[in-house]
Parts: C-alpha cells; sequence; structure tokens
C-alpha cells in the first residue's frame, strides 16, 4: 500500500505543479517545463536543439510535443540501427538485429499512434490508450537490448541516441501519468470494431462453422498450414474480424501474426486436439524474443481452445511458447507449454480466461497489463540445482501502466513436480525489472509454495524497494503470509479497493471491450 500512495502521491505533485504551469508563459521557460520530467537535461537539450517553436500553455500541448520529439529521436535511432545491419559478423548478431530492427519499427508505430490520439481537436483516445502504447514503446527498447544478453553478443542498442530515446520516452510517460492519474477509466466508450452479430459470435457453438478459413493437417481445409492461413489473412482489405478454423491436429511450425495483421481469431478444437509446437531456443541460437512458437502482434487477437507449446525442453534455457503484443487480445480456454519462459506477455492489455500455463523458471514474464482469470498455473520440474520462479514481471519504469494479475485462479504442481515438491523451491515471482509488479488475488495457492513467496533476483536485493507485489485474500496451504518475505516492496492487501485496481476494470480497463468478445470474466473482485 504505501508504495501505491507514494506513487500516488507523485503524481498529485506533478499534476499540481502542471496544474500551476498553464497560467505561464511559453517558449523562454522550456527550461522549467522540463524540470518537471524525471529526465529533465535530456528534456532540456533536445527541445532547445529542436527546429520545432515550443510554445507550452498548458500539459496536453506539452505532452503532444514531448511525443512529437520522442518520434522523432526514434526515427533516427531506427536509422542508426539499418546501419548496422551491414556490419553483423555471425547469426546472433543477425538474429539480435532483426529483433531490435522489429521492435523500433513497433515503438515508431505506437508513438505515431500516441500523437494520432492526442493530437487531434476531438481526441480519439483516451489517456489510458496513450498510457498503454507509450509503455509499450519504452518496453521494446528494453526487449531489444534483452536480445544482446541472450545471445552474448555486443549491445549496439545502447548508443547515446538509444539510452535518450528511453528517457524522451519515460518524460512523456510521466506528463501523461498525470492526466491518466486522474480519468475515470469506467466512462470508456464502448469499442466500435464490433458490430451485435460479432458480440455473439464467441457464444455461439457453431463458430467454427462462420470460419473464413480452415487450416486442416489432412488438406480437407484451404490450407495445410496455420501461417499460410494467417499470411492470406494480411492481404484481406479490409482488416474487420477474420477466423481461421484450426482442425485437430499437431501443427509444428513457427506462426506469426505481423502488427498490421489485426482482428485475427484462431479457433481450435480444444486444447487436447489442436496443438502448436515449436522447439527454438536461446540454447539453440535464438533470442527469448524469436524463440516464440508463435508470436502476436496484430490488435484483438483472439485464440480458443488451443494448445501453444515449445518443445526446446529444460536444457535448451529460455524457449517461449508464446509472445504477445497484441493490445485488447483474449485467449480463452487455452495450454501454454514450457519450461523457462513458456509466456512471455510482452506489452500491451491481455486478457486470460480458462487457461493452462505450465512452465519452471519465469515462465509467466514480460511487461503486458495482463489478468489471469480461472486459470491454472501448472509448476512442472526443474533441472537438478533450480529452482521454480512463476513469474518475472518486466515494468522498468514507475508511470508504466502494466503488471501481471492472478485472480481467482489455482497454482498448483504439475505431476512431474508432485511427488518431489519437496526437493525443488518454488516462488511466486522475482523481480526482473525495477518496478517489477505482481499480484495475486483470490486464488488457491498449494502448499509446495515456499513461505517467503517471492524470491531475489540472483541472491541480491535488486528491485525489493521500488517492486510491487501484493496477495489479497488467498487460500489454500501455501497461501499463508506470516513468513512471506519482509521487502519494502512487498504487501499484504487488505483494501478491497487496492486489489480492485489490479482486476479486470481496474488494470485493463476490460469492461470496455471484453463483452464484445462474449468470454466470460469478473470485471470486479
Amino acid at each position: 500500500m504505501a508504495t501505491e500512495v507514494r506513487l500516488l502521491a507523485t503524481l498529485i505533485v506533478f499534476s499540481s505543479i502542471f496544474s500551476f504551469a498553464a497560467s505561464k508563459s511559453t517558449g523562454s521557460n522550456i527550461t522549467w517545463w522540463c524540470n518537471q520530467t524525471p529526465h529533465p537535461s535530456t528534456c532540456n537539450y533536445f527541445m532547445s536543439h529542436s527546429h520545432r517553436h515550443f510554445e507550452f500553455k498548458h500539459r496536453s500541448e506539452f505532452r503532444l510535443l514531448s511525443v512529437q520529439l520522442a518520434l522523432e529521436k526514434a526515427l533516427v535511432a531506427q536509422r542508426q540501427i539499418l546501419r548496422y545491419g551491414q556490419s553483423c559478423e555471425n547469426h546472433h548478431q543477425r538474429a539480435v538485429w532483426a529483433d531490435c530492427l522489429k521492435l523500433h519499427s513497433n515503438t515508431i508505430l505506437q508513438l505515431n499512434r500516441t500523437l494520432k490520439g492526442i493530437g487531434e481537436k476531438r481526441l480519439t483516445c483516451t489517456d489510458f490508450d496513450a498510457q498503454t502504447w507509450l509503455s509499450t514503446a519504452l518496453t521494446n527498447i528494453q526487449t531489444c537490448q534483452t536480445g544482446s544478453s541472450d545471445l552474448n553478443v555486443s549491445d549496439f542498442t545502447m548508443s547515446a541516441m538509444s539510452k535518450n530515446l528511453s528517457k524522451l520516452i519515460s518524460n512523456t510517460l510521466a506528463i501523461n501519468g498525470v492526466l491518466f492519474a486522474t480519468e475515470d477509466n469506467s466512462t470508456q466508450l464502448f469499442p466500435s470494431w464490433f458490430s451485435r452479430h460479432k458480440r455473439r459470435l464467441l457464444q455461439s457453438t457453431s463458430m467454427t462453422a462462420q470460419a473464413n478459413l480452415v487450416v486442416a493437417k489432412d488438406g480437407s481445409g484451404n490450407f495445410r498450414s496455420i501461417q499460410g492461413a494467417i499470411n492470406a489473412a494480411s492481404r484481406r482489405r479490409y482488416k474487420t474480424r477474420f477466423i481461421i478454423h484450426v482442425k485437430s491436429g499437431v501443427y509444428r511450425e513457427n506462426i506469426e501474426v505481423g502488427v498490421n495483421n489485426n482482428n485475427v481469431w484462431l479457433v481450435g478444437d480444444g486444447m487436447r486436439k489442436t496443438i502448436i509446437t515449436g522447439s527454438r531456443s536461446v540454447g539453440g541460437g535464438y533470442t527469448t524474443y524469436s524463440s516464440a512458437t508463435a508470436g502476436i502482434d496484430g490488435l484483438r487477437f483472439v485464440a480458443r481452445d488451443i494448445t501453444f507449446s515449445n518443445t526446446a525442453g529444460p536444457l535448451k534455457g529460455q524457449a517461449v511458447a508464446l509472445r504477445s503484443a497484441s493490445d485488447l487480445s483474449v485467449f480463452y480456454r487455452c495450454s501454454f507449454q514450457g519450461y523457462q519462459d513458456t509466456l512471455f506477455v510482452h506489452s500491451q492489455r491481455q486478457f486470460y480466461r480458462e487457461c493452462y500455463i505450465y512452465g519452471t523458471i519465469d515462465f509467466i514474464f514480460g511487461n503486458a497489463a495482463v489478468v489471469f482469470q480461472n486459470s491454472i498455473i501448472m509448476v512442472r520440474r526443474p533441472l537438478k540445482g533450480q529452482a521454480n520462479m512463476i513469474t518475472a514481471q518486466g515494468r522498468n519504469d514507475p508511470f508504466q501502466n502494466t503488471g501481471i494479475s492472478i485472480h481467482d485462479s489455482r497454482i498448483l504442481p504439475a505431476p512431474d513436480l508432485k511427488p518431489v515438491t519437496g526437493v525443488f523451491e518454488t516462488y511466486l515471482g522475482r523481480p526482473w525489472m525495477q518496478y517489477s509488479r505482481t499480484v495475486v488475488l483470490q486464488s488457491y495457492i498449494d502448499g509446495f509454495i515456499n513461505p517467503a513467496g517471492w524470491s531475489p533476483w540472483l541472491n541480491t536485493n535488486f528491485a525489493q524497494n521500488t517492486l510491487y507485489y501484493g496477495e489479497y485474500k488467498n487460500f489454500g496451504p501455501g497461501s499463508s503470509t506470516k513468513r512471506r518475505v519482509a521487502w519494502k516492496g512487498f504487501h499484504v492487501i487488505t483494501s478491497p479497493y487496492v486489489a480492485s485496481r489490479f482486476t479486470v476494470r481496474g488494470l485493463i480497463a476490460g469492461q470496455s471491450w471484453l463483452p464484445a468478445t462474449k468470454v466470460p470474466f469478473t470485471s470486479g473482485l
């Protein structure tokens, strides 16, 4: 609670500062405005060296120009990365370069999206939307840098320009955070991208009969491969809802739903029947990001009744079954199977309902705003000498509106771990980044969880004062908080108001977009 109060106080200070600033004059007080951001020297330097004419009368104008400035520098950084591609000397360098090129392109897309949304006379996005997209823009840069560490290659992204770009985006997050803190997410408009017909669709038992394309291993459909159907969907003129029915079978392929391939729905015949599987891994020469069996970037992706698997095994290190950066995405009655880094909830707003997630180390990780509801988390047996960490949340800026929420779910040992739970330590999570944020609400926690609950990062005290880990009204033999860690950032949540901030309504504003899918969900506690 203390951490949340401090952040709220910070927002109030920012808000009062910016409110006062509305009455101040202009171009000459760039320094004054920049001094209100987390990185004032970076703000001052780039604003004073910009060809643009700055005249700030309101914080919304300062926000707009700050996003424009970040976008300009993102384009410069992208050109630098493009040039680096010519000097890649081996597979590992090319793998990192390819990730960074894609991720920086997505940062440019998110900044453009934000600029368009807040730049119109009549705003076309909420402050909540803008905070989500800016959070993603910053996460992309961090993910790019992580790839260099995965494959032990020189980090060409750590140029002065990349560092400054991160700081500029961080500034925009703080500026927008003032507005976001006072916005009522419950007033958001119902999304326009579903007709009444579409709202009935997931409720229908004959949904597969309405598929636009059918994938079948035996050749009885339009395609034998899932990627073939996804590619066909990407070529359609109008990016309205597009259903791909994936019939029973084991599909050994790595699939990608591109950033402009929106409203794709993959519908299987059941998580035991429709299985998508791959075996890429960091041990096999891929970055964590590119190891994913399925990589989802297009908006409003929906998957139902499918298993996503990575069979690289525990000896190969990080090996992702599914990576999602799809905003407003839904995974319903799906299974995710792997060992280390099974489910990469990379960024944006995501919802998982009635899913099974299997893994060992950091197997639910990333920096999305994500809620798991009525789901089963199955912890597998790790290698000898290893410990299990269920989550590794990647929030690296205090103004990012991200976090992992496990709500009304069950945390259990998988069959291979159950006989030997006394041999291996299992924790609810550990802090991957400075402001890591994870909560477990009203869930069953079995007795195999270490009484401390949460693990330090690599035997250090990293982030223990700045993270936010919370538990609220959980039950089961592993739910007692009496012997939990004594970190400043850990909280036994007793207030329903605080807990509600991590629900479908509070964390992902799901009441404004989930009803359209007809996936069952609980909005609050």
